[in-house]
């Protein structure tokens, strides 16, 4: 097909308010291909029934009864999930917060769902303190209307993919759990690889480790980290979007590959990471940076520490801390205790993690791919300029 641009109308299409589309689809305003658009009026009550109740945010409560029944689109009216969109059916109660949207009975509501979500609702929400959209505007939304079956065949393409992308979000989480039960399994000894035997040594980490503290007293250009809590460390540009760290970074720690860090007045919340970026990198004085001895291997001892466990004796150690500041700082930090195998096991343990992280990291990799194959069919199949019936 002829490509299509805006100084160009390829033969069998048109000119429109919403771009170039089929001659023989139609653009209308969402109000004529519906029986009803408005608020809902289902009411919150403390007795609960077998009723799905629907709010901005999806199902906030079940009633004893319901108000509204069939398919319909539901639409968050207002605050801050205001253009919100959800899909429901059977018997159901929607709250007044919530707008309701019922097809006639020629129009296939999962064409015109996808419809609303390449639109982007959120542009038509107004008002900064208190966010919202309204059934006026809704229904004044033009939209295409192409013949049922077309709309019918869209719909069960987009849905094909949106199976897939949940047959992998389902399959990511598995293996995130999967991966988090053989943390606990492994890294404390309760399952033992095949081949290793023998008593693990509790030591502390003074022990093991020594502290860094290496400043970046000759300014050089280094790339500047931060440490997240689910991440570990990341770029601190490419993280935040903007430069959040000062221009001046002499005054900044260095921190080579494979040593440990974390920011000494957030580890609480779990944030601490291995530098597996850069040769060497920068990150804020705050952190406390430490390296290993030959005996450990620095990935185990990181895995080790990531442990809920120790996230919570971190944030006790913290409330605890004679610093006003919460921090964590080496000296007791360094006094935390943790059981070892012999460096061969942990190397072992290390690697056995490490794969399920690659076989992790493809599946995200391919949900991605997924879901921008997928964008780029919705702007095909949703503009026309794909068809996938002969008219």
């Amino acid at each position: 097909m002829e490509l299509i641009n805006n100084n160009q109308v390829p033969e069998g299409y048109k000119k429109t308010e919403v771009g170039v589309i089929p001659e023989d689809w139609d653009v209308l305003p969402l109000g004529e291909i519906t029986s009803f658009i408005g608020s809902g009026k289902s009411i919150v009550k403390s007795r609960l029934g077998d009723y799905p109740l629907y709010g901005s945010t999806g199902i906030i409560t079940y009633s004893q009864k319901f108000e509204y029944q069939g398919d319909a689109i539901l639409v968050a009216r207002v605050g801050a999930n205001a253009g919100k969109l959800n899909c429901v059916s059977g018997q159901y109660g929607v709250s007044d917060n919530t707008i309701i949207i019922k097809l006639k009975d020629n129009s296939n509501i999962h064409f015109f769902l996808y419809q609303l979500r390449h639109k982007n609702l959120n542009s038509l929400v107004f008002g900064s303190g208190q966010p919202l959209i309204t059934g006026t505007q809704i229904k004044n939304l033009n939209v295409i209307n192409p013949k049922a079956s077309e709309q019918k065949a869209i719909a069960q393409t987009l849905s094909d993919v949106d199976a897939l992308i949940d047959a992998l979000d389902k399959l990511i989480t598995k293996k995130r759990n999967i991966k988090t039960a053989t943390m606990q399994q492994l890294l404390t000894g309760k399952t033992r690889l095949l081949g290793f035997r023998g008593e693990w040594e509790i030591k502390k980490i003074e022990d093991i480790a020594r502290p860094v503290s290496v400043k970046n007293v000759e300014n050089e250009k280094l790339p500047v980290l931060t440490c997240s809590k689910h991440l570990g460390f990341v770029d601190s540009l490419a993280y935040f979007k903007n430069q959040i760290f000062s221009k001046n970074t002499t005054g900044y720690k260095v921190i080579c590959f494979g040593e440990i860090g974390y920011p000494s007045n957030h580890i609480e919340e779990g944030s601490i990471g291995i530098q597996n970026l850069y040769d060497k990198a920068l990150v804020s004085p705050i952190y406390t940076i430490f390296s290993v001895n030959q005996e450990i291997d620095s990935h185990f001892l990181h895995k080790v520490l990531k442990l809920d466990y120790y996230r919570q004796k971190f944030k006790t150690l913290t409330t605890s801390s004679v610093d006003r500041r919460g921090s964590l700082r080496w000296p007791e930090f360094s006094q935390i205790t943790v059981s070892l195998p012999p460096l061969p096991e942990q190397k072992a343990i290390t690697q056995v993690l490490s794969d399920i992280d690659t076989e992790i990291t493809a599946l995200e990799k391919r949900r991605a791919k997924t879901q921008a194959i997928k964008q780029g069919m919705m702007q095909e199949l949703l503009t026309g300029k794909t068809r996938l019936i002969n008219n």
